[in-house]
């Protein structure tokens, strides 16, 4: 079986997402240059972020067509972290809110990636 151990995304700049994602992950990338940048996380997952300028082959996706997301432990630590990136400013595309599969809030990064934190209900 293989098993994914990269996340790309494709963003405008590299410095400013690492900067962004330093803030929500609490960890500074392994890798840093004008157009990518790596982080490590705890589990061992990768997140690129690749220069959107620069891909090959060109990319044609778009931001929000896909999401990076945390399962948090329950209600409260959702609308723990939802208090978190909101007073850092962090764009936030959809409040605390009970869906069919659990409770959930989604945030959106500087090129408008989407990122959910979620409990499942």
């Amino acid at each position: 079986m293989q098993t994914p151990t990269y996340i790309l995304l494709y963003v405008a700049d590299p410095i400013e997402s690492a900067a962004f994602y330093e803030g929500i992950f609490g960890v500074e990338p392994v890798d840093v240059a004008p157009t990518f940048v790596l982080f490590v996380l705890g589990n061992g997952l990768k997140l690129g972020l690749w220069r959107r300028a620069g891909v090959e082959p060109a990319a044609d996706g778009v931001p929000g067509a896909s999401e990076i997301c945390f399962a948090l432990a329950d209600r409260s630590a959702v609308d723990a972290l939802f208090a978190v990136w909101a007073d850092k400013g962090i764009t936030i595309a959809q409040s605390p809110t009970a869906m069919d599969f659990g409770y959930t809030f989604t945030a959106l990064d500087p090129d408008s990636h989407r990122i959910r934190a979620f409990v499942l209900e």
